[in-house]
């Protein structure tokens, strides 16, 4: 009897772990034309990552776009275990010692110096059919960044249930490999929800796109009627890591 307790118990425990869904945090900083970059990418790689990993905060991604436009775009994803987590971590962070003696010279950068001109912030639950971020493998260098918005609630709703039940799946036979998805609860766009995905280059991205559109369940579930009208619009965006991404 106290066995049956104890593996009923067990059993418990476990499903609960594994259904802890993540936190993410995705910053987007939109530079100023001209002024250098070096004061912000110092920040972060010797102050606010170090602090972040002080805190247990681990696999932050860096990244640059691919593309050369102006005005030039540095993105953070950081990952917590919890929103109660990005809390916590936040207060720590706030207080701790050695990061804002690491932030003096950030701190001290002119007004008319400044490296970029705003920052957004995103947050994002991590779906359930994918509750914790995945890092990718060693000499990924593309990374892939999706928006779907919905055109109402349901829409985005809808969306959501047909990666869970079955999309993410596909993803996973097809590689398209997954880093994160989020269901986005705060920022701009919404109702939307946002993923990444890594590549080693274009062409293995081009070439598991084209198995991922010719799979045969995916031809079957993309013509349900309950998935129809689920994505309004589309943005997709590629980055490159920095050299003190730890994605």
């Amino acid at each position: 009897m106290k066995k049956i307790l104890f593996l009923f118990l067990f059993s418990i425990l476990s499903f609960s772990v594994s259904a802890q869904r993540e936190f993410y945090e995705m910053r987007v900083y939109t530079m100023k034309f001209g002024s250098p970059s070096s004061g912000l990418h110092n920040y972060l790689e010797k102050s606010l990552l170090p602090a972040l990993n002080r805190q247990g905060v681990k696999n932050i991604g860096a990244f640059e776009e691919w593309s050369q436009d102006n005005p030039a775009k540095i993105y953070l994803l950081i990952p917590y275990e919890s929103m109660s987590a990005y809390e916590k971590v936040t207060k720590a962070v706030s207080s701790d010692k050695t990061f804002a003696e690491n932030s003096a010279d950030y701190n001290l950068i002119a007004q008319d110096k400044v490296p970029f001109s705003r920052y957004e912030t995103s947050f994002f639950n991590a779906f359930s059919g994918i509750p914790q971020l995945v890092k990718p493998e060693v000499g990924s260098m593309v990374f892939e960044v999706r928006t779907y918005e919905g055109y109402i609630e349901d829409a985005y709703q809808r969306k959501i249930k047909m990666f869970n039940e079955g999309e993410l799946q596909i993803f996973k036979e097809t590689g398209l490999h997954s880093v994160m998805f989020g269901e986005k609860i705060a920022g701009p766009q919404m109702p939307c929800l946002t993923y990444m995905l890594a590549f080693k280059d274009l062409a293995e991205r081009d070439a598991n796109w084209k198995k991922f559109s010719d799979h045969p369940e995916w031809k079957r579930i993309s013509k349900l009627p309950e998935y129809a009208n689920s994505v309004s619009n589309i943005y997709r965006v590629f980055l490159k890591p920095l050299k003190y991404s730890q994605l």
